[in-house]
This record gives C-alpha cells, sequence and structure tokens, in this order.
C-alpha cells in the first residue's frame, strides 16, 4: 500500500506501515452473502435407498436366479447416479452430515453393482469385507445423526444388514444370507417411509409424519430465518480454509 500525498500545507500526512505488515481493511460492512434455496433432495436418496435394498434382497432371498446378477446390478446402478447427485445438493445446501451419508451410499452401490456385474472371483468374500467397513462407518455416523432422526433410522436400520451381508461373505453361511435378504426389506420399508415423510414435509411446509427431529434439526424446520443464518460466516464456503 503506497502512503498518503503530502498536505496542500507541505505536512506530511501519510502512515508509516511496519516493514513486512499489510494492511487489510475490514471488508464486513461491504460483504454480502447470497443463498440459492434448493428443493430437498433427501427423498430421492431415500427412495433410491430402498428401491435397490429391495432388489439385492430378493437376490439375497434366492427370488431371483444366481444367473441374474448382472441384471440386478443394472437395476441397482442407478441409485449410485442418483444418490451421487442428493450428495452433491446436499454439499450445495450446507448439510455435511446428509451429503456424507449419501456418497458413502452411492458407492456401496457402485461397487456392489461392479462385482456383481463382472463376476470375478471371490467377489461375494471381498463385498463381505466392504461391508464389514461400512458397518464400522455407519457405527460412527450414528453418534453424529441422531438429532436428524430421519437419517439416524436409516443408518440403525442399515447397521445389521451390514453386519449380516458382511459375516455371510466372509463366511459363505447361507443362514446369513438369507437373514441379510430379511433385513434388506427392513431398511427398504425405513426408508420408504422416510422419503414419503419428508416429501410430505416439504410440500406442505409442516410435519405430517413423525420423524422424531431433535436439537438443531428442529429449529432447521421450526426455527425462523435469524436462527437459520446463525454463525454462517463460519461454515464452510464462507471461511477461508475447510
Amino acid at each position: 500500500m503506497s502512503a498518503a500525498s503530502p498536505a496542500a500545507d507541505g505536512g506530511d500526512t501519510s502512515v508509516a506501515m511496519p516493514p513486512g505488515r499489510r494492511f487489510e481493511p475490514d471488508l464486513r460492512s461491504m460483504t454480502r452473502i447470497n443463498l440459492r434455496p434448493i428443493a430437498s433432495p433427501m427423498p430421492l436418496g431415500f427412495f433410491a435407498i430402498a428401491i435397490a435394498s429391495v432388489m439385492t434382497g430378493c437376490l439375497q432371498l434366492g427370488l431371483f436366479d444366481e444367473a441374474a446378477r448382472p441384471a440386478v446390478a443394472f437395476t441397482v446402478l442407478p441409485a449410485f447416479a442418483l444418490q451421487i447427485l442428493v450428495s452433491i445438493l446436499a454439499f450445495g445446501a450446507r448439510d455435511v452430515i446428509a451429503a456424507t451419508l449419501m456418497a458413502v451410499f452411492a458407492g456401496s452401490w457402485l461397487a456392489y453393482a461392479l462385482i456383481m456385474f463382472s463376476g470375478v472371483a471371490d467377489g461375494l468374500q471381498v463385498l463381505g469385507v466392504f461391508n464389514l467397513a461400512l458397518l464400522g462407518f455407519g457405527a460412527l455416523m450414528t453418534a453424529v445423526t441422531r438429532p436428524k432422526r430421519a437419517l439416524w433410522f436409516v443408518i440403525v436400520a442399515s447397521l445389521p444388514r451390514w453386519a449380516a451381508t458382511g459375516l455371510a461373505g466372509v463366511t459363505g453361511a447361507e443362514w446369513l444370507t438369507l437373514t441379510a435378504g430379511a433385513l434388506g426389506f427392513v431398511v427398504a420399508l425405513v426408508a420408504m417411509y422416510t422419503a414419503f415423510a419428508l416429501m410430505l414435509e416439504d410440500v406442505r411446509s409442516e410435519q405430517v409424519l413423525p420423524i422424531g427431529r431433535s436439537g438443531p434439526a428442529h429449529f432447521a424446520v421450526e426455527g425462523d430465518l435469524a436462527v437459520q443464518l446463525r454463525n454462517l460466516e463460519r461454515q464452510a464456503g464462507v471461511r477461508r480454509t475447510l
């Protein structure tokens, strides 16, 4: 920053800056933060989970022949694309928990579809270890999603299915495979209810079916605009570093 010019009477009004220091003006009064309202992508994400869980559950229960694995893989693959879209929109809506969960679900459907379609040797064992890793992820997510009961219920319903699918793949036990298939329908029912409840809530701008929000998740729907904008300057996309 250059020094100011001398005053007309010959006096020097410049302000000396310490060497190596840079003056940074206060820009708060000139700063505006624009938010773009979007429709909630969460019903789409939960419906995708429900449909994919039904298809994989039917295969595990033996309702489809083993030769139908590639066909099931193709029906599951769209869930990957849909939930990646939901994750991107959730990041844009500043909901890192929902975005992370949907992205991981999307990755799990992609891995399942590719392995089942390729028919590689020991593919079921690989998926078994993968599901056990998902089990660890889900256990951690339950600790941070409890106020967001819609997400929490779906994760809690998914935990036993990940455990059963993982152990079935590692051990090859038939009863565990059947158990995982039945649990897939439980996940589908929970996800379908959650998706329908969230969609009704957005359409009518009020809670219609109970989903058990609490804490910040409750105020996100019931609170006024001042509550929504609280600590906005500290959120990702506004602050300088993640």
